[in-house]
């Protein structure tokens, strides 16, 4: 018997939201075996920091029971805490140590050129990139198993709808919904198409520099050293994959063994978030 999760009042076509970047139902995904996803139960998106009214009573008409906010201290400081939604709980789990990369984030912020190239250059930028995606899978297995905890709840305390973000929703929010999508069986082309999506115009992170400068007001050599930064490249989502199977072998394994989900809960979660 299908589980019961709280639906949501609004679906249909993708909202365009004004302070609210790279918004996103992944329903209608499909999975190997001809299932997809439950519309209305799982979104991903940037921070919630700068929603305004309107894009609050959109949030709001979602009734989501959990927010996944990846952030860590310094982000939060920097964009300011999500908007308060009714009858929605935030759930913060850092995937990132804002003292590990102070320095590297004040160069790309206030550094300039020669400090960029140094840092970002000759495809320095690019394997920054792919290794942070490693990490996220090697050094984040405490946070991503407590993610499928709470998805795999007991149906009055499931996390479900769920909208998961972290600053741009790309990188951080990518690979743990990636992660889901995986333990749906959501077939892998699929995963890297709607990683994808994060590269559309409307769903960019606006990137601001410390002169205030934004779009193409930015040097076009600084911008071009930043995008390795600010693009979703496959490449990056594949390192994280690869690091999966170099690691334990298989998705499966790496599931139960790495993140702890047992075979019953992962079933409960495709009972869960799949439709026929």
């Amino acid at each position: 018997m299908t589980q019961e999760v709280r639906q949501p009042a609004t679906t249909g076509p993708e909202p365009r939201l004004t302070g609210v970047r790279n918004f996103r139902d992944v329903g209608g995904l499909p999975t190997a075996d001809g299932r997809r996803v439950r519309p209305g139960v799982l979104f991903r998106s940037g921070h919630l920091a700068h929603a305004d009214a309107r894009d609050t009573d959109f949030l709001a008409s979602l009734r989501l029971h959990t927010v996944f906010d990846f952030r860590n201290a310094d982000d939060i400081a920097l964009e300011g805490p999500d908007v308060a939604l009714p009858g929605t709980r935030n759930v913060n789990l850092p995937l990132s140590d804002p003292a590990q990369h102070a320095g590297f984030w004040h160069t790309v912020r206030n550094g300039d050129l020669a400090a960029l190239d140094a840092a970002l250059g000759g495809g320095r930028g690019a394997a920054r990139m792919a290794a942070s995606y490693r990490s996220l899978v090697l050094d984040r297995t405490a946070e991503h198993s407590r993610m499928l905890a709470l998805l795999t709840a007991d149906a009055e305390s499931a996390a479900v709808p769920a909208l998961l973000h972290c600053a741009a929703g790309k990188d951080r929010a990518g690979t743990s919904m990636a992660i889901i999508l995986l333990a749906l069986d959501v077939e892998r082309s699929a995963i890297e198409a709607d990683y994808l999506e994060s590269n559309a115009r409307h769903r960019r992170y606006k990137v601001v520099r410390g002169d205030g400068s934004t779009g193409a007001a930015i040097d076009p050599a600084v911008s071009a050293l930043l995008d390795p930064l600010f693009e979703a490249r496959i490449e990056y989502l594949r390192a994280a994959f690869d690091t999966i199977e170099e690691r334990w072998g298989t998705v499966d394994r790496y599931l139960e063994q790495g993140l702890g989900l047992a075979p019953a809960a992962r079933a409960r979660l495709q009972e869960r978030l799949l439709t026929r």
